[in-house]
């Protein structure tokens, strides 16, 4: 067991050295260059890229992490009280249909972005994005009804005792 809590430790502390050195990098390394913008001329960073990639690699690998927790959890559950594992299910059944909805109601149509001519902003790309906005959006309201319903419940409770 102290393998594990070892391999953890040291897996943390590699993911905040590279995030320090890429995010060190990206603000003091220096620009490529600058863009007009509205008659304002903005500074390109060097490390643009790099900071993209890294922010890829966290969130791919916290999806990953995510997955396996609940699939571990699944099957512990499962073992053990069947029930509350269908119901974890439908948890996760529920969250993907969520997600389906807000891809359907991402627009596939080219985003004008100044200064950017690339094809990434049309198309998947731009119907993505607009998916991870409205998933946001649902995931906030639903986070601050939750915080609202939650200490109007307590309040109730402990006006109760």
């Amino acid at each position: 067991m102290q393998k594990y809590k070892l391999i953890s430790k040291i897996t943390l502390w590699v993911l905040l050295a590279v995030g320090i050195v890429v995010s060190f990098l990206f603000y003091a390394g220096g620009s490529q260059g600058s863009l007009e913008v509205a008659g304002d001329f903005l500074n390109i960073p060097k490390f643009t890229d790099m900071m993209l990639y890294w922010n890829y690699t966290l969130f791919g690998l916290a999806c990953l992490a995510t997955l396996a927790f609940v699939c571990v959890q699944f099957v512990k559950t499962l073992k053990s009280d069947p029930k509350k594992a269908i119901r974890q299910l439908a948890v996760v059944i529920a969250f993907i249909l969520l997600i389906v909805v807000c891809w359907s109601l991402g627009s596939p149509e080219k985003v004008n972005i100044i200064g950017y001519e690339g094809s990434d902003n049309v198309g998947t790309m731009a119907k993505l994005s607009d998916a991870c906005i409205y998933l946001t959006y649902i995931l906030l309201c639903a986070t601050v009804v939750a915080v609202v319903f939650g200490w109007c419940y307590g309040w109730i409770l402990n006006r109760k005792k």
